[in-house]
């Protein structure tokens, strides 16, 4: 078995046995249900816009070149500065190179999974280059030193009560602060940081291929904050965030705060489409667009997996799949969690090494259901096990024991042979350790319904 899968079983063994772990998501996620129930009111016919939104997506990905090079074009004719970054380590040279020449040793930025994935905080730590996170969740996840727990939500398993703690422990503050008091110490801490930082990061939600913009959607204002004050803007998105066209966000700014928060629309939607113009009082003086492939494009190869670039992060899938309420984000061990997160990982980072993710999934469909772009995700997950056997990235003891048990089961002779006290010590001596250390196995009776249908009849 691979060391990613073995730790991953393991974390996924301790976590799912985490009883209070388990109270704090269940309740988080049961607020985001009464939310998006709610929100979806919106909608007159809310089937309709899903399938509007996938055919919009569709169309996209299938023209994405043509796309990348119209957004390139419109965004160059104001003044913005177009990078194409093959992968992680182009990104982080990039982004190095543009600190250096702006003489940068404070930069803020706002919520990006982007930046995540090619871990650009630490990269710019050990440059000597601060990158404080100004969005209250990703803050409070930089201040314990973990990793975003969520999509949408990055401290989705803290309580308020481990957010007071934390606080005092790592800002001195009195214990046992309200939600809005907490709220109200980060505002205070982040406030000169906006003022000192040389730079401002931030990723997208959307590209906007006929106006060359990006759109960005938040509840807190930071993102603006960390565009308007700092002198450069670097945007960080990947490339299968494109739009056609800025009418389309009248569909998608909905759809996307409804499955991510419930909202009918966020608080703060921005578009930025170039540097400050002549006559603008304020924004950057230059703005750089990083698209970022990083294994995307193996996605766009595969036209079966092609499907999951349609993804607008909304984190739905997260909230609506078992396993993850169970194992929560972090035991992934991967950027982005949750049923998107398996599908798209093996493809971004190699199957090899992440195959274990596509089983983590029940196959309920419930990921499916929820999306709000109606990728068909559980369908991908299966995609991912057909493809990893294809390829040969299974072991041969696997493929005879399932071998075996397809002849068994396919045989109705051979699995009257095997007796109830055959099964039982055959579930006994090779299932125990994967199915019984927290579960009572399942005892099969000494006759199958098929024998004692025969004894009945003679």
């Amino acid at each position: 078995m691979h060391q990613n899968a073995s730790t991953f079983l393991d974390k996924s063994d301790k976590k799912a046995t985490d009883l209070g772990h388990r109270q704090t998501i269940n309740y988080n996620i049961g607020k985001y249900n009464t939310a998006v129930k709610a929100g979806k009111n919106q909608f007159s016919d809310l089937m309709t816009a899903r399938e509007r939104a996938k055919n919009i997506k569709w169309r996209a990905i299938e023209q994405l070149d043509k796309h990348l090079e119209e957004f390139e074009s419109n965004l160059t004719r104001r003044g913005g500065k177009v990078i194409w970054a093959e992968n992680a380590e182009q990104v982080l040279e990039e982004i190095l190179a543009i600190c250096k020449a702006k003489n940068c040793k404070s930069i803020v930025k706002s919520k990006s999974m982007a930046t995540e994935e090619v871990h650009l905080n630490s990269f710019l730590a050990d440059h000597n280059i601060e990158c404080v996170e100004t969005d209250l969740g990703e803050y409070i996840q930089q201040l314990d030193g973990e990793p975003p727990y969520h999509i949408v939500t990055p401290a989705m398993h803290k309580s308020k009560e481990d957010v007071a703690r934390l606080f005092e422990e790592k800002l001195g503050t009195p214990p046992n602060l309200t939600p809005q008091e907490l709220t109200m110490v980060a505002r205070e801490k982040l406030r000169q940081k906006y003022l000192d930082a040389e730079i401002g990061i931030t990723g997208a939600n959307f590209i906007i291929a006929d106006i060359g913009g990006i759109a960005v959607t938040e509840n807190e204002g930071n993102a603006r904050l960390s565009t308007a004050f700092p002198k450069t803007h670097i945007v960080l998105v990947g490339i299968e965030k494109m739009l056609p066209s800025i009418n389309d966000l009248a569909l998608f700014w909905p759809l996307l705060a409804t499955y991510g928060t419930g909202q009918q629309v966020t608080v703060y939607n921005s578009i930025f489409s170039g540097p400050r113009q002549e006559g603008e009082v304020d924004g950057p003086e230059e703005m750089y667009v990083i698209l970022m492939d990083n294994g995307r494009t193996n996605i766009l190869a595969d036209t079966e997996a092609r499907e999951a670039l349609y993804c607008i992060r909304c984190g739905s899938c997260l909230n609506a799949c078992p396993v993850y309420k169970n194992i929560g984000g972090h035991t992934y061990g991967t950027t982005y969690s949750g049923p998107i997160g398996s599908v798209i990982t093996p493809h971004l980072k190699g199957i090899d090494n992440y195959m274990h993710l596509s089983y983590a999934s029940s196959l309920c469909g419930n990921c499916t259901e929820v999306c709000p772009v109606r990728i068909n995700l559980h369908e991908l997950l299966l995609h991912n096990r057909h493809k990893a056997v294809e390829e040969n990235h299974t072991s041969g003891a696997e493929k005879i024991s399932w071998f075996g048990w397809k002849q068994a089961s396919l045989s109705r002779r051979m699995m009257n042979l095997a007796s109830g006290n055959m099964k039982n010590f055959f579930m006994k001596k090779f299932f125990t350790k994967a199915w019984g250390d927290d579960r009572e196995l399942p005892v099969f009776a000494p006759k199958s319904f098929n024998q004692m249908w025969k004894d009945r009849k003679k």
